[in-house]
């Protein structure tokens, strides 16, 4: 059919403060060339000084815009209904200072983990142990087993988060890229769920 237009709404969106959002910014399209130049510049959504970070743009919002601007459109909706919409406002600059004290939080929060982890299962014990197993001599540094183990202990967290710095080391997701990833899933989950919740409220409260 001519009048045909198949949209495919996107996961998420990020805009600036007062942005006009048109609909080839919130859906994939599908639909003859004459048509396509029609919509695709459709105005769905301005960003005004009442909307919050985060806008939920549903197609039911955005089916009554289109068919006001062609007649007798066909529409089909493919996939997900819903975009999120991240209003994303100039970010305040971290000092140098700030960001050294940050980092050296981190750096010694960090070692101080690792220490007490390792006081915890007596590391320094099997290490002297295993020096006398293998040796059959006592030693309390037993250093040939201290020094490569902090070496391999380093590099081993580089390899389980798989950067070096900025640099990823191959394309598999490191495990917290993974967690991070599921926990944006739920909150967009739990983003959705409480907007429909919100507007359902309204609109019973409107009539």
């Amino acid at each position: 059919m001519e009048n045909t237009i198949y949209i495919r709404m996107r996961h998420r969106l990020q805009v600036r403060p007062h942005d006009s959002i048109k609909l080839q910014d919130v859906a994939q399209i599908i639909a003859e060339d004459s048509l396509l130049e029609k919509v695709k510049e459709c105005i769905v959504y301005t960003v005004s000084e009442k909307d919050q970070n985060i806008i939920i743009l549903d197609v039911m919002k955005v089916i009554p815009i289109l068919t006001n601007v062609v007649e007798q459109i066909n529409i089909e909706i493919i996939g997900q209904t819903q975009t999120i919409v991240e209003v994303v406002y100039k970010k305040i600059g971290v000092s140098i200072p700030l960001f050294i004290l940050i980092w050296l939080l981190l750096f010694f929060g960090a070692a101080l983990a690792i220490m007490n982890f390792h006081e915890d299962v007596s590391m320094q014990a099997v290490h002297q142990r295993i020096y006398k197993i293998i040796t059959g001599k006592e030693n309390i540094k037993p250093l040939i087993f201290q020094i490569p183990y902090s070496i391999g202990l380093g590099l081993g967290m580089i390899l389980f988060f798989n950067h070096v710095f900025k640099k990823r080391l191959n394309e598999e997701p490191s495990p917290l890229e993974v967690e991070m990833f599921n926990y944006q899933q739920d909150l967009d989950r739990y983003v959705i769920i409480n907007e429909n919740e919100e507007s359902m409220k309204r609109n019973h409260h409107d009539h």
